[in-house]
């Protein structure tokens, strides 16, 4: 299994003339390993690009991603990594995203594919990140 970071959906769906080519290859490539996750944080983020439920269920379907429900283990993680973040000056009042992303795939022991690595490694150092080099 592998939790698939919103920033590889959008690269696939919006046709980023970057990055398209490289992650659809890598979530090619991870579904040969199991299946392909994603949670409520990256629908909700998936969900401002679509002017439907409807829409982005199809788009999800068409990219054969499985959703999975945050648990409430990763949900405390989440938290007191925010907390971590903010006592070493993080200046952000609310959780950010990728705090509740590393912290589903950290209690999971899942990989997270991704391009936007830099909080991943700072706050969840245990978690593999299926990244560009």
């Amino acid at each position: 299994m592998t939790l698939v970071d919103t920033n590889i959906l959008i690269d696939i769906l919006s046709s980023d003339r970057n990055w398209q080519l490289w992650s659809a290859s890598a979530l090619r490539q991870q579904s040969q390993h199991g299946l392909l996750l994603i949670n409520e944080i990256v629908y909700a983020e998936l969900s401002a690009r679509y002017t439907s439920q409807q829409q982005l269920d199809a788009a999800i379907d068409l990219l054969e991603l499985h959703f999975e429900w945050i648990p409430k283990s990763a949900l405390y993680l989440a938290g007191q990594t925010f907390n971590n973040y903010r006592r070493a000056g993080g200046i952000r009042t609310s959780i950010l995203a990728d705090f509740f992303i590393g912290a589903h795939a950290a209690a999971a022991r899942i990989p997270i594919l991704t391009r936007d690595t830099g909080r991943y490694r700072s706050y969840f150092p245990d978690v593999e990140l299926i990244a560009p080099s």
